[in-house]
């Protein structure tokens, strides 16, 4: 069977752009559009909005996208079952994470797994943690590795691997505009803050100031808590992240780590993906190389100690 033309249709839809999409299918720009226009004459509808400025998916296109992920979907996992009987699995698993969960977890999750399945390819995206999920729910990834949500999508399965306090922290060099622990809340509503444009750990900040009926002074809003540890290392505010990328981070001689009353709750970090794909072999291989119940970690830092858990005293 030809699955290229799906393939071929789905990096379009992705991308949105002929250059690029011809790119991640090795192919010319000019095969790719005949690719896509036989599709669109054997359907007898346009699939793509385009013209010299952008391309856009039409309704119909949209439709085929979802017959386009399933088709490719039940090919692999059809194959993936023949392979398994067979008792050999090969084929290719997609990864997304944080740069901080790449090297945090990566290489404990997946040694061991490689020993045991070597003709598996895996394929690993890092970007913003806040997109995990997204992506996952999105058919653009197998699996992430990302902080569980408060509410977990029904469509989706999620397994604990660690557990990361989410910390306040402050340039090393002192201030006076870095708030102190007995500090009145008015003194944090001029504070500037660096928080991440989105997810959990600006959820839980922003709960943590209406908590105290304190709209924050945001200095900059950004995408990546490796940012956040660097804007605050040089001086420009206070960020909130978590734990674990402070204990990684290159910069974490230039933070302090504030102690600030109530702390933010911490969370669970593990692997996403979605509940059906669990059927697929690979998938369900790599699921299993986690433990059901796997015990609080906590993370080797780059000195050699490690982090501190939920409950011990933060330094600064």
């Amino acid at each position: 069977m030809d699955l290229r033309p799906l393939r071929h249709f789905l990096a379009l839809a992705e991308t949105l752009h002929f250059g690029r999409a011809s790119d991640a299918c090795h192919v010319s720009p000019s095969t790719l559009s005949r690719t896509i226009a036989q599709l669109e004459a054997s359907l007898g509808v346009s699939l793509f909005e385009r013209d010299n400025r952008r391309v856009a998916l039409t309704r119909e296109g949209r439709l085929f996208q979802q017959y386009a992920r399933d088709t490719l979907e039940q090919w692999a996992l059809l194959r993936q079952t023949l392979m398994e009987q067979s008792g050999e699995l090969t084929g290719e698993i997609s990864i997304y994470c944080s740069v901080t969960a790449s090297y945090s977890f990566l290489y404990e999750l997946l040694s061991e797994f490689r020993l045991r399945h070597p003709r598996i390819e895996l394929k690993l995206h890092t970007g913003d943690p806040a997109d995990a999920i997204g992506r996952v729910i999105g058919g653009d990834e197998d699996m992430s590795i990302t902080a569980r949500p408060e509410a977990l999508p029904g469509s989706l399965a999620f397994k604990p691997i660690a557990t990361s306090p989410l910390v306040f922290i402050a340039p090393s060099e002192p201030a006076d505009w870095v708030p102190s622990p007995d500090s009145p809340p008015a003194q944090w509503a001029t504070t500037p803050m660096i928080l991440s444009e989105s997810g959990l750990a600006r959820d839980r900040t922003d709960a943590w100031f209406r908590r105290f009926g304190i709209k924050p002074r945001i200095y900059a809003q950004v995408a990546g808590n490796e940012a956040i540890v660097s804007m605050v290392g040089l001086g420009f505010g206070v960020g909130v992240v978590p734990r674990i990328v402070l204990d990684n981070s290159p910069l974490a001689d230039r933070v302090r780590i504030l102690e600030v009353t109530p702390r933010l709750a911490p969370y669970d970090v593990g692997l996403c993906v979605l509940e059906r794909k669990l059927r697929h072999p690979l998938i369900h291989a790599l699921w299993q190389q986690i433990p059901d119940t796997p015990a609080t970690k906590s993370r080797p830092r780059r000195d050699g100690s490690t982090n501190l858990g939920a409950g011990d005293a933060p330094r600064g």
